[in-house]
């Protein structure tokens, strides 16, 4: 049997601390050479990852018999080697630029297992991914009439469909919601004339055979998801009635199953959700339909963890602060959007042991030159000190892969760990630290004299 996450990451954290991944608290004596570590690295439970993966098959084989690809959303952790993980899992991948597609062919994707997504798709996107055979949603009809000069001129063996906004809604984060009134996704099926236009679509493009909505995301509930689903079904339903025959024969559903934030429990479950859809569309898991999903967020969160060295702490009006060096840079969302994003903290001290301690409110603050740049306001937790270890977990999705370059902060490393039942672990390279070397770069080091010749 597996340990526990919980256990894994205490394991991990302390193991990371002794292997030298995270500088070491006190600075090395005077003609010491100092290790190649950092005060901030990532870390992968590759054993949790896997489980998830396994969750999403099982959840979907039991309530239908119907072909299911499950492509990740890459965006949620762009990382070639995480996408390898889950392409072994039995994952696919669903991109949404050309960096991403670029990813996924690098980690061995293979185009039957591939999805392309993208409100811009430019003419040389929708020309590569046709020509590659991988399947792409038009995501408007400007777009598909874009698609049928291109399927004119080069046969291709993509499959294609057309993304739909069933306009059934927003969650309580707005910035996320992609089945609102007005959203950017899609055709808007409830504006006047919208639905009709898109039967018509279908009807004059017999090689257009799936349909694709995605509804759900963070803060969205499971039954607005469903119905956001419902409404699509049905629409696919009309179009093969319309059409005299089985014209639509897959149903891409999107993803965004929501995450707990709050403790190590993993709920909403992608089994829940299943059973909602068979109970609120359980025509569309009869098995007529082959069906895709797209969940990101849900598959790598809670699966990630920050860890990071206390640098100095402080009093300022009578409330502790701990400084680190893990920010905005990492947990962008949290930083910009606290009530949204809020992020737990876990105090270790620094040799990497839980730290015991009555719980003291107190800030836990990045490195970046801005007030706001703060982890946690006013959070309780045993009173932190210089040299310990501050772990951010819930981070495996949307923070350390999507590095924000605030004060020329470098991208940490991040490793991937698994645990063996006696408690060995183990750790691999996914990512090696950005060095100052490539920020000056990236910044245009090579051409330091182009404005002033």
């Amino acid at each position: 049997m597996e340990p526990m996450a919980s256990y894994r990451r205490d394991l991990a954290v302390r193991a990371a601390v002794a292997r030298g991944l995270l500088a070491p608290a006190t600075p090395p004596a005077p003609g010491i050479r100092a290790p190649a570590a950092a005060p901030v690295v990532a870390l992968l439970d590759t054993v949790g990852i896997r489980a998830s993966a396994a969750a999403l098959t099982s959840a979907f084989a039991a309530v239908t018999d119907a072909e299911v690809l499950h492509a990740f959303a890459v965006k949620a952790a762009p990382l070639v080697p995480v996408l390898r993980l889950l392409a072994d899992a039995g994952i696919g991948a669903e991109v949404a630029s050309p960096g991403e597609l670029a990813l996924a062919r690098a980690a061995g994707l293979p185009p039957s297992r591939t999805v392309l997504d993208s409100p811009a798709k430019t003419p040389a996107e929708l020309r590569e991914a046709l020509a590659l055979g991988i399947a792409v949603n038009a995501d408007n009809l400007q777009e598909l009439a874009r698609v049928d000069a291109l399927v004119a001129s080069a046969p291709t063996a993509s499959p294609l469909g057309l993304r739909v906004n069933p306009q059934v809604g927003a969650g309580t984060i707005g910035a996320l919601s992609t089945a609102t009134a007005t959203s950017k996704f899609g055709v808007a099926l409830r504006d006047e004339g919208a639905r009709e236009a898109v039967v018509q679509a279908y009807l004059d493009r017999p090689w257009l055979t799936r349909l694709h909505t995605h509804t759900g995301s963070q803060g969205v509930p499971l039954t607005l998801m469903a119905e956001g689903v419902r409404t699509v079904y049905e629409l696919a339903e009309e179009i093969n009635t319309k059409a005299g025959r089985r014209q639509i024969d897959t149903v891409d559903l999107g993803g965004g199953l929501p995450v707990n934030f709050a403790s190590d429990e993993e709920t909403p479950t992608y089994a829940e959700y299943a059973r909602l859809l068979a109970a609120t569309a359980p025509g569309l898991l009869d098995g007529r339909y082959r069906l895709v999903t797209e969940f990101g967020r849900s598959l790598l969160a809670k699966h990630g963890t920050v860890l990071t060295r206390v640098e100095y702490t402080k009093t300022s009006g009578g409330r502790p602060i701990a400084v680190t060096h893990a920010g905005v840079q990492l947990a962008t969302r949290t930083v910009y959007a606290p009530e949204a994003w809020p992020l737990r903290i876990l105090a270790y001290d620094s040799e990497g042991r839980p730290r015991a301690g009555e719980p003291t409110v107190q800030d836990v603050a990045g490195p970046a030159c801005f007030a706001g740049d703060l982890l946690a306001a006013g959070r309780a937790l045993p009173l932190l000190h210089p040299g310990d270890v501050v772990a951010v977990p819930d981070t495996g999705a949307y923070a350390f892969a999507h590095h924000y370059a605030y004060n020329s902060l470098p991208r940490p490393a991040v490793h991937g760990f698994t645990v063996t039942g006696d408690g060995t672990v183990s750790f691999a390279l996914v990512r090696p630290a950005q060095t100052t070397e490539e920020i000056v770069a990236e910044a245009g080091g090579a051409h330091a004299d182009a404005l002033v010749r």
